[in-house]
């Protein structure tokens, strides 16, 4: 007699049960364990009370709650009875107001005792208000609802199709478009997260992401669920207490975003720590949300002693899309990896699938994917083509199907028609020695449009000026990728869940272009230097530029003529001329002032004689007649 074929969950509620009873589901830092059978009874039984108190089904249920066990099992719970919608504990009142209006919550679940805008909002609106408490010496999970632990109830049975979480992407830029999930699509990503890292029961996850992010609740919670294994729900990232807690839990790996590793990383050499590390049972971690630099990763994997495997994921996709494979499989420094979880092609702007080699928009579709932002069709007809999701990524697949993204679509900035990733110039700037962390942006230009700026923050103890390393970047890319500022700051504004803000930067950092333009200038050249410069311009343009304070950019120069420009001048003049001096000062009266100041630097701190000619002959051409006159007015000779 054959045995009776299992199928694979198919629901949230469907994997719980799926679990041995007795194995352990959610853990805490500071309360007993919950079983999977104390979990699904706990889910089960709220669902029932919700609907008891008029949650219908498609009804969405905001959450309002620290992180933590009881933030798991409130999103479970909320999911089964209706739709779970997690929010950030830390927003303000107008923020609160939108997410609840935009949401059309019936319910309020906040902890109890909470002091949160969130509150007034709801009462303003006619929102019921759910408190929820921890009863003394419950395990983690277990949570009360208005003073009350509940019980049986009905049994609910939600289907794949419905929707479970409802999440917000971000607003920098536009209005928040809300994201639904259905159990399938959650159960999708979820199941490829375990396959991805080979999870079973015996693994368990020590969580330090927020529990309102798509990370932390498919990668940490679900994907560990997914295993049959266990998640320790902390009450979020806290640097001084993660090795005490890598210590007390035990876990075999934990997800992060890179932040939140290289704060890890500061900590992990010291002595007392790499003995904890020596003793753990950690056998991977994983970095997803946002890209971790090369030299980073390296020095984790050394820190750690155990391999880092970078994952690609975004909301629309319940998470999970691509992710590089644990050992002995090949992670590509640099990749995403190959898909893992939906299947990936890069596109045109016009919608055409690009062959391996070809940069373009990366595009996603499969079990993962959400069926279409909630009541906002222009998004939709814009997110959406020919069944595939356009991620606003752009990126290149290799021969072997490995994704590499070299940026978001709407962060690119267009320099005078040159487009540039920041992405690449913060990969660049992370490898200085000196430099822990960058992101580059774009600031408005009156003659670029726009050009590229740096944060940066050092190294503890290290010291670097900006202008080395802006020659550390000219000696690695483009010059018209060279940013045209570097400001050092103590930190890099980041978002809830610990990613790096690039987009709003300019404006937090007050940062501007700060060039000078005069459209009416016309004063000759006054000078045997600006002759000079004047002369290699035109050459270079194939017209005199109108007035020494004139913009080169914005008489018709482009990166090709600065690079003949800077060429032409350090061969007439046998100066090192970079392009940093043209992009700083691009005007005849700008460059010429570099040039003089470069003639002064290589004559000190004792001047030669003037050369005189190999035959004995004066100055004899233009060019040598005015060469001539800079050495006599720079040198005095």
């Amino acid at each position: 007699m054959s045995s009776p074929k299992t199928h694979p969950p198919a629901t949230l509620l469907d994997l719980l049960a799926a679990a041995p009873p007795g194995a352990i589901a959610l853990e805490s830092v500071d309360r007993g364990a919950l079983s999977y059978g104390g979990l699904l009874e706990q889910v089960r039984s709220t669902a029932s009370w919700l609907r008891d108190q008029g949650v219908e089904p498609g009804a969405a249920i905001a959450i309002v709650l620290p992180n933590g066990p009881e933030l798991a099992g409130a999103f479970l719970s909320a999911a089964v009875a209706g739709i779970s919608a997690p929010l950030n504990p830390a927003y303000q009142r107008p923020e609160f107001a939108f997410y609840l209006d935009d949401l059309q919550a019936r319910v309020l679940l906040i902890a109890e005792g909470l002091d949160s805008p969130a509150r007034e909002v709801a009462r303003e609106r006619g929102i019921r208000i759910v408190e929820l408490g921890l009863p003394a010496a419950a395990p983690a999970g277990i949570f009360t609802l208005d003073g009350r632990v509940p019980t049986g109830g009905a049994p609910l049975q939600p289907r794949p199709d419905d929707t479970a979480l409802v999440l917000h992407t971000s607003g920098t830029t536009s209005r928040p478009k809300m994201v639904p999930l259905s159990h399938g699509n959650l159960i999708s990503s979820a199941g490829a997260v375990a396959r991805t890292l080979r999870l079973s029961a015996d693994d368990r996850c020590l969580n330090v992401m927020p529990l309102f992010h798509i990370h932390g609740l498919v990668a940490a919670v679900l994907g560990s669920l997914t295993a049959g294994g266990s998640v320790v729900c902390t009450p979020g990232f806290l640097a001084p207490r993660f090795f005490r807690w890598l210590e007390q839990c035990d876990p075999t790996w934990y997800t992060a975003v890179p932040t939140i590793h290289q704060a890890i990383l500061s900590r992990a050499t010291d002595p007392a720590n790499q003995e904890i590390l020596r003793q753990s049972r950690l056998r991977f971690a994983r970095s997803s949300s946002a890209a971790m630099p090369r030299r980073v990763m390296e020095a984790l994997r050394t820190a750690l002693g155990v391999p880092i495997v970078e994952a690609y994921g975004m909301t629309e996709a319940a998470h999970q899309m691509a992710s590089n494979p644990l050992p002995p499989g090949v992670a590509k420094p640099g990749s995403v990896g190959p898909s893992a979880g939906s299947e990936i092609a890069v596109m045109d702007a016009s919608g055409t699938v690009l062959p391996p080699g070809q940069t373009g928009e990366v595009v996603i579709r499969g079990p993962g994917v959400t069926a279409g932002y909630l009541n906002n069709p222009e998004a939709n007809a814009r997110a959406f083509s020919g069944g595939w999701l356009r991620t606003g990524d752009e990126g290149v697949l290799d021969a072997e199907g490995y994704l590499t993204l070299t940026g978001r679509l709407k962060e690119q900035i267009n320099r005078a028609g040159e487009k540039i990733s920041p992405l690449e110039v913060d990969q660049v700037l992370t490898e200085h020695p000196a430099v822990a962390q960058a992101l580059c942006f774009g600031v408005s230009h009156p003659v670029l449009g726009e050009d590229i700026a740096a944060a940066v923050v050092l190294q503890p103890g290290a010291a670097v000026t900006e202008r080395q390393l802006r020659e550390y970047v000219a000696g690695r890319l483009a010059q018209y990728k060279v940013p045209r500022r570097v400001v050092m700051v103590d930190a890099i504004p980041t978002g809830p869940t610990g990613k790096l803000q690039r987009l709003g930067l300019a404006e937090r950092l007050q940062v501007t272009a700060d060039v000078p333009v005069d459209d009416l200038d016309l004063t000759p050249p006054r000078t045997p230097v600006e002759e000079i410069v004047s002369v290699a311009w035109e050459d270079v343009m194939g017209r005199a530029p109108p007035g020494v304070r004139r913009n080169f950019f914005a008489l018709g120069g482009d990166s090709i003529l600065a690079t003949r420009l800077v060429a032409r001048l350090r061969q007439q003049l046998a100066i090192e001329l970079t392009h940093l001096e043209l992009f700083d000062a691009p005007s005849v009266e700008g460059i010429a002032k570099a040039v003089e100041a470069l003639l002064r630097e290589e004559t000190e701190p004792a001047a030669p004689a003037a050369p005189a000619p190999a035959t004995g002959e004066l100055p004899a051409t233009p060019t040598e007649r005015i060469v001539a006159e800079v050495w006599e007015e720079v040198l005095g000779i």
